[in-house]
């Protein structure tokens, strides 16, 4: 057997092993995931539908999958779903600070204010606004 044959034979078997070897690994995250999700499916933990309905659980039973779960989507109106189509919703941002709001708005917002013929954007009076073409149609 030539080396170069040796070597792709070697090369193979090694890729072999790290496919084996990832997969294993991604099926662990896989399981541990699904079992997060599971223990918090209680019901009262607020819970979104992958169409992107967004509900409180009533009931679910984790043991039977092909029972749908009971979401209450509003105040008296409660649906039944599939039950592997529910995931716990995900959290809110948290609050930004008043400081953080304000260096938001002048990074990349613009406010325009108009009166009378001027116009005030971030701040400033402009007679047009850029990027108007109030010049053209004349």
């Amino acid at each position: 057997m030539d080396p170069m044959s040796l070597m792709l034979l070697v090369l193979l078997g090694a890729m072999l092993i790290f496919m084996v070897f990832n997969s294993r690994k991604q099926a662990k995250k896989r399981r541990e995931a699904e079992e997060e999700r599971q223990t918090k499916m209680v019901p009262g933990a607020r819970v979104m539908s992958r169409a992107g309905v967004f509900g409180t659980l009533v009931e679910f039973d984790p043991a039977d999958l092909n029972t749908p779960a009971r979401v209450e989507i509003a105040d008296g109106v409660v649906v039944d779903m599939h039950a592997q189509s529910i995931d716990i919703a995900p959290e809110p941002p948290a609050a930004e600070s008043v400081e953080d709001a304000e260096a938001e708005d002048t990074d990349g917002t613009v406010e325009v204010e108009h009166e009378q013929g001027t116009y005030t954007v971030n701040g400033e009076g402009v007679e047009k606004l850029p990027g108007s073409d109030d010049d053209d149609k004349k």
